[in-house]
This record gives structure tokens, C-alpha cells and sequence, in this order.
């Protein structure tokens, strides 16, 4: 074993010694390949980053919302509805929501207007996101002008901004008293946009659902875990897209590397008939090139992965932000914690580094096979 080790180590000294004479040939193949490595774990980084932030931000929301639909859509629902949801066994803290969507036509941009349930200002006064304050240059103290139902402006006062680090999901948020709320959209008493309630077994949640169901067949239960499921496969999809287009730069890529190997240039073939001529077998000549191929495409791919994590965890602009975060005017502006996964890694892993390194294999066993006379004449 000992002698095989040592083998091995001086065939990776010729290797790395053979990339250094055709430094500038390797220095612009580990660029190319490093700029695929950092887009695709880009995209990977990014993605799972803002999953992790969806899941930790959800894990405080309500276990179930209840909507009353009409005619296949969301509607108001009655106050009584509450009423009666508070009799299924098993349900708690059952409590009625004001929200709604505000269409600014000064910046373009919808805002998502919400009446908590205890809000300490006076009436007339608004809490606004970090989204809002910066579009609107709008800061505490400030009037804020919004069009009534009847088209009359209703002028509010700002009475704060809320903290940035709630911004993922805040960025176009407003927070109003509730008769602020249905005095601007002309929304009657006894009414709510939608019923949250708590379940005291998570375990019961489905069947809680399809007590409601029964008990008020024109509503519509949303659990907490139906709501992470769609974000879920909203990101699937978008990250999708990506992943897609960069495909074709893949493709392009895995052509360049065949090519590249599959060329050899008339300096390698003269190296493995030299090598072929003084002794070395032809298991020696593919060590020689693997050892070649796994440290090109290592350092791509560290250097890749590197590059990537400071794209994404560092800079305050990702380049697949509009795809990955939506089609939003008010865009949020958030520090992602970091969080990569492993098995992410390993299939980033398969696909640039393993790929490269078989397709600077395969030629280079087509030479050593060849006469080292051969060779050399060629």
C-alpha cells in the first residue's frame, strides 16, 4: 500500500507541475468553469435560503384560516361564522382578521393594508413598512394620503415605520385601527376578511378542518402546513426557471470540456508518448490525467462555491432576485442568514465536478493506448 501511496504522490507532482506549464490554457478554463459553478449554487444558496426564512416566519402564523368562498372565490364572512367555529371540539383563540390590498398609482405598487387586533395609536394614525417609507419617502410624522371607496382622499398620520428585520414579509405592509379600516373601505360592521384560529392538538388540525367543512360547507380551512407546501413549490418553480436557462450554459460548458479533452493539443500526446516511452503503463497516464482533471475542476468548483456565498449572503443585490423573490414593485430588502445544505453541495458536486473530470478520462485513455512511436509522430 505504502509503495502505491507514494506513487501516486509523485504522479500528482508531474500533474500539477504539467498544469503550470500551461498556465494561461487553465487559468481561463477554471474561470468559465468557476462562473457556472457560482451561478448554479447561486441559484441553489438563494432558494433554500429563502425557504428557511418562509418556514421561520410562518412557524408563528395561525394553525388554520378560514375563508368563506362565493361562487369559487374569497369572500367576507360573517362575525357569526366565529360563533360557530368555537363549538368543534378541539378549536381555540378563534378571532376575526381586516386585511386588504391598497393599489398605489403614484409608485405603481399594491400595499397589503391590515387592522391587528390591539393597535396603541390614535385614530388617523398608520404604521407603515420599510418598503412604503422608501418609495413614498415617507418617515414618521408625515401625511399620508389613501383613496376611499368613494374616492375622497382620507389623510393619515404616520405614527411609525416598522423594523427592517421583519422586512421579508412587512416590506408593503400598513397597520391602521379597525375603524380606520372600514371607514376607508366603506366596510360594514360584522363582517371580516377571514376567521385564524388555534387548534390545541396539531395532531387534530385535519380533522378539525373537516368538522368546519361539515359544519359550514360554504368556507374553505387553510392550514399552516398547506401554506408552507405552496411556497414550497413556489420556489421549486421559480428556482426552476432559473436552473433552466442556465442549462443551456451548462450544455455549453459540458461541450467546451469534451472538446477540450478530446482535442489534445500535440504538446499533451507528445507528453504521453514521452511518458509511455520511459516506462510509464497506461493505468499511470490516467492517474496522471485524473489527478489533472480533479484539480482543475476542484478549484472551479471551491472557488465557485466561495464566490457564490458571497454573492448571495454578502451583497445586497442577488442577480436572480426579481425571479426568485417575485414580479413586486416594492421589493424587500433583507439580509439572508446563511444556510447551506449539504445534500445541495453533493448534487452541485455530481453535476459540474464529476462530468469534467470523466470527459478528461476518456481521450486521454484513447492516447495511452496508442504506440508511444505513434503518438509522438501524430
Amino acid at each position: 500500500m505504502r509503495p502505491w501511496i507514494e506513487k501516486q504522490r509523485n504522479i500528482l507532482d508531474f500533474a500539477l507541475s504539467s498544469l503550470s506549464r500551461r498556465k494561461g490554457k487553465n487559468i481561463a478554463l477554471v474561470t468559465v468553469y468557476s462562473v457556472l459553478v457560482l451561478l448554479l449554487a447561486s441559484v441553489m444558496f438563494f432558494t433554500h435560503a429563502l425557504r428557511k426564512e418562509a418556514v421561520l416566519v410562518l412557524r408563528d402564523s395561525p394553525a388554520m384560516i378560514v375563508q368563506r368562498m362565493v361562487i369559487g372565490r374569497h369572500d367576507l364572512i360573517p362575525a357569526g361564522y366565529a360563533d360557530s367555529i368555537r363549538t368543534v371540539k378541539g378549536v381555540s383563540g378563534v378571532r376575526g382578521r381586516l386585511w386588504g390590498y391598497y393599489f398605489d398609482p403614484v409608485v405603481g405598487a399594491n400595499y397589503t393594508l391590515l387592522a391587528p387586533e390591539t393597535f396603541e395609536h390614535p385614530a388617523g394614525s398608520i404604521v407603515i413598512g420599510a418598503g412604503v417609507s422608501r418609495s413614498r419617502s415617507a418617515m414618521p410624522g408625515d401625511i399620508l394620503p389613501l383613496r376611499g371607496y368613494d374616492g375622497q382622499l382620507v389623510y393619515f398620520t404616520i405614527a411609525g415605520v416598522l423594523s427592517s428585520d421583519s422586512e421579508l414579509v412587512s416590506s408593503d405592509l400598513m397597520l391602521l385601527s379597525e375603524r380606520d379600516f372600514r371607514k376607508l373601505f366603506h366596510l360594514p360592521a360584522g363582517v371580516y376578511t377571514d376567521i385564524v384560529l388555534d387548534v390545541r392538538n396539531s395532531k387534530e388540525i385535519p380533522t378539525v378542518a373537516g368538522k368546519i367543512v361539515r359544519l359550514l360547507p360554504d368556507t374553505r380551512p387553510i392550514t399552516r402546513s398547506e401554506v408552507l407546501r405552496t411556497y414550497d413549490s413556489i420556489f421549486d418553480w421559480r428556482s426552476g426557471i432559473v436552473v433552466v436557462i442556465l442549462s443551456a450554459v451548462a450544455l455549453a460548458f459540458i461541450i467546451f470540456a469534451w472538446d477540450k479533452a478530446s482535442g489534445l493539443s500535440a504538446e499533451e500526446k507528445k507528453e504521453i508518448g514521452v511518458l509511455k516511452a520511459i516506462g510509464w503503463e497506461t493505468s499511470d497516464v490516467l492517474w496522471l490525467k485524473f489527478w489533472e482533471g480533479t484539480a482543475i475542476s476542484l478549484t472551479s468548483f471551491l472557488a465557485g462555491l466561495l464566490l457564490a456565498y458571497m454573492h448571495v449572503f454578502w451583497t445586497p443585490v442577488s442577480l436572480f432576485e426579481p425571479v426568485l423573490k417575485g414580479w413586486s414593485i416594492l421589493y424587500p430588502e433583507f439580509r439572508l442568514v446563511p444556510e447551506i445544505s449539504p445534500y445541495q453541495v453533493a448534487t452541485l458536486f455530481f453535476l459540474t465536478v464529476v462530468p469534467y473530470t470523466v470527459a478528461t478520462i476518456i481521450p486521454s485513455w484513447r492516447a495511452a493506448t496508442i504506440d508511444p512511436d505513434a503518438v509522438m509522430r501524430s
